[in-house]
């Protein structure tokens, strides 16, 4: 690193932390931001209230109460957070990105916690559960969001170990869906334009929430659970009596559907008996070049209708099937509201993207300390993961604006058909169309006759965009150690 990064980048820091005045009535409370965003940033094996305290050479207590007893708009800055992305790395190819993180705690105490399902070990462990939103583009990619998971059982339903913890009587049971769903309109609410959103099965296998993203007219392609269930035809919908029910006295509901029809049918007995399915032929996709060696995956899609709030059919779905070459045997399955026209190539980009929050946990916990709190207020924990955004999205654009030069393409297939392992999946610019503008009506017609309406982009030069892969693949890891210690 040379000298001139050094001498910018506090001063750098001062600008960007200025951005979060607004948030703070009393001077006091705003110098602890800089307190805890350097300490966050900077080389302290532990990144905790105690040990960014010393460093700063302030009491421990200070900082405590700067979480939990200093009067700050949290929600402020956390709107902040976002209009800030809007404004400065809104693309038309951009990607929300939906997933939770776990953080092992000892003990009854700290808020939200209980012995539950915890990915960080793998295995049902005593953690707090946090949804969070993150937000890609070729590039870029930051944490846009973070709320804790209110447990139904042992916290919901015990409000006065709730007000023990610092949990608001207004603060309930949410299922992590809804969590999610959510943070997205809040998102869009402040600027946030996502081209598509992504998610795991956990999510995409709650039908509730992918109605919710189909009403505000939002692209998605999210992993469902082989027991999801579509038709594969549309049923038959009466709208009107027949002469025979109003014979015999009986009203019904209308619309409705038809008696005699097949009904809905699992994702993975779709794969296994439906004609329709086995009548496409699987096709190779080289989806991008990891540690390993290459991903190569085999995929084919077909239409799906999948069941409104009423069990009617929605609109045609894209039901994509796909599977690693490695291992045919474990097929994952993905749903999408698309535009028909979509291409598989764009929807497997899509899904596949979803690696980039597992990146932004592993940076928000490596280098800021994400999971090192040892706070157990609800509020208090509450406002560090807002906190670890605010010091992710500086990391992240001091990272893009220094980083040097963009690497070149990494020997991904040409683009005259030289190309063995299948279709490469590595053109954002070319995969991910703008069909989520700025202006987009949020009814769910209107989002309907946009999207069947709107166009795919041309291919354009299949080098430039191998060599835009190349940028966002090879400069992921951030980190601000790299560049000072502040």
């Amino acid at each position: 690193m040379d000298a001139d990064t050094v001498l910018r980048i506090k001063p750098a820091l001062t600008q960007y932390l200025h951005e979060f005045d607004g948030c703070f009535g009393r001077i006091t409370a705003r110098q602890h931001l800089d307190t805890y965003v350097q300490g966050q940033l900077g080389d302290l094996p532990r990144k905790s209230v105690e040990p960014m305290a010393d460093a700063a050479g302030i009491p421990p207590r200070s900082l405590q109460e700067f979480l939990s007893l200093y009067h700050w708009d949290d929600s402020a800055m956390r709107d902040r957070l976002q209009q800030l992305v809007a404004g400065r790395h809104g693309h038309p190819h951009s990607v929300g990105i939906l997933d939770e993180t776990s953080f092992v705690k000892k003990g009854k105490q700290t808020a939200c916690v209980q012995r539950q399902h915890c990915g960080v070990v793998g295995k049902t462990e005593n953690c707090v559960v946090s949804v969070h939103l993150g937000y890609a583009t070729p590039d870029f990619h930051t944490l846009l969001d973070g709320e804790l998971y209110l447990p139904e059982a042992t916290w919901h339903e015990d409000r006065q170990r709730c007000r023990a913890a610092g949990i608001p009587d207004d603060v309930v049971y949410r299922p992590k869906w809804r969590i999610g769903l959510e943070e997205i309109r809040r998102a869009r609410g402040n600027g946030i334009r996502f081209a598509w959103m992504t998610f795991d099965e956990g999510y995409g296998g709650k039908p509730p929430f992918l109605r919710g993203l189909d009403e505000i007219g939002q692209n998605y392609v999210g992993e469902v659970p082989v027991s999801f269930t579509a038709w594969t035809k549309p049923p038959t919908v009466l709208y009107r009596e027949h002469v025979q029910d109003r014979r015999m006295g009986r009203p019904r509901k209308l619309p409705r559907l038809k008696v005699k029809n097949n009904p809905p049918v699992q994702v993975r007995h779709i794969a296994s008996y439906s004609p329709l399915f086995r009548r496409e032929d699987w096709q190779t996709y080289h989806v991008k070049d990891g540690h390993k060696g290459p991903m190569v995956w085999k995929a084919k899609r077909i239409r799906v209708w999948l069941q409104d709030a009423n069990g009617l059919p929605s609109r045609a779905h894209h039901l994509l099937a796909a599977y690693n070459v490695l291992e045919p045997k474990k097929i994952k399955y993905f749903i999408s509201n698309a535009p028909e026209n979509t291409t598989v190539e764009t929807l497997l980009l899509v899904a596949f993207s979803r690696w980039k929050i597992e990146r932004m946990f592993e940076d928000g916990k490596g280098e800021l300390g994400m999971d090192h709190f040892e706070v157990r207020k609800f509020q208090s924990i509450r406002r560090h993961l807002i906190l670890s955004c605010v010091s992710y999205l500086f990391l992240a654009e001091f990272h893009l604006a220094n980083r040097g030069e963009k690497p070149g393409p990494d020997g991904l297939p040409d683009s005259h058909g030289d190309q063995p392992l299948g279709a490469a999946l590595d053109s954002w610019r070319t995969l991910l169309p703008a069909v989520c503008p700025a202006d987009r009506p949020t009814s769910r017609s209107h989002a309907t006759t946009q999207r069947q309406e709107r166009p795919q982009p041309s291919q354009g030069d299949p080098a430039s965009f191998a060599r835009n892969r190349a940028v966002s693949e090879g400069s992921t890891h951030v980190s601000m150690e790299a560049f000072v210690a502040l």
